[in-house]
């Protein structure tokens, strides 16, 4: 037994009070503005992906996964994927298997993952919600509302150059 503790990982530092309040009030600003932004308009622009890229954006975004093109490509990538496997072979197990499968391997050829999108198919398969429209609302245009937040949030706000790279 403490041979395995003593090849344990470390533990994960704690994050200084200015990293996790700045974390916490990107997530809420960024969930608080998409969803009003969506009660505004009567459409439907938060899913639950978007509270696990939001912890990227704004608890970790100098990390790859949190970058423009991961978080943008990503989700169209998977919400496109798992579009294509309900239309091909309809909601299941193994479709779900299959489409999580397929999203993961095709961000990664595609040098866009970003983990948060890996549940996108998911949500199609277990929502029905399987029309085109679906892409654009609330994928497209929720994705596209947190980059916007997440630029002025971590340029203006954190006073930081964000992001590290665009490509």
């Amino acid at each position: 037994m403490n041979e395995q503790i003593a090849h344990a990982a470390p533990a994960v530092p704690l994050a200084p009070f200015k990293q996790a309040a700045f974390g916490f009030l990107g997530g809420f600003l960024a969930i608080g503005a998409i969803s009003l932004l969506g009660h505004v308009t009567s459409s439907p622009l938060v899913i639950a992906p978007f509270g696990a890229s939001s912890v990227l954006l704004f608890g970790a975004p100098d990390s790859a996964f949190a970058q423009p093109r991961n978080l943008v490509f990503g989700h169209l990538l998977s919400t496109a994927v798992g579009l294509a496997v309900y239309w091909l072979a309809g909601p299941g197990i193994w479709q779900m298997a299959l489409s999580v499968g397929l999203a993961i391997a095709l961000m990664q050829l595609a040098r866009c993952v970003h983990p948060p999108a890996g549940a996108d198919p998911l949500v199609i398969m277990l929502s029905g919600n399987a029309s085109i429209g679906f892409f654009f609302v609330p994928v497209l245009s929720g994705v596209c509302a947190l980059l916007v937040i997440a630029l002025l949030f971590n340029n203006l706000v954190r006073g930081r150059r964000w992001p590290g790279r665009w490509s």
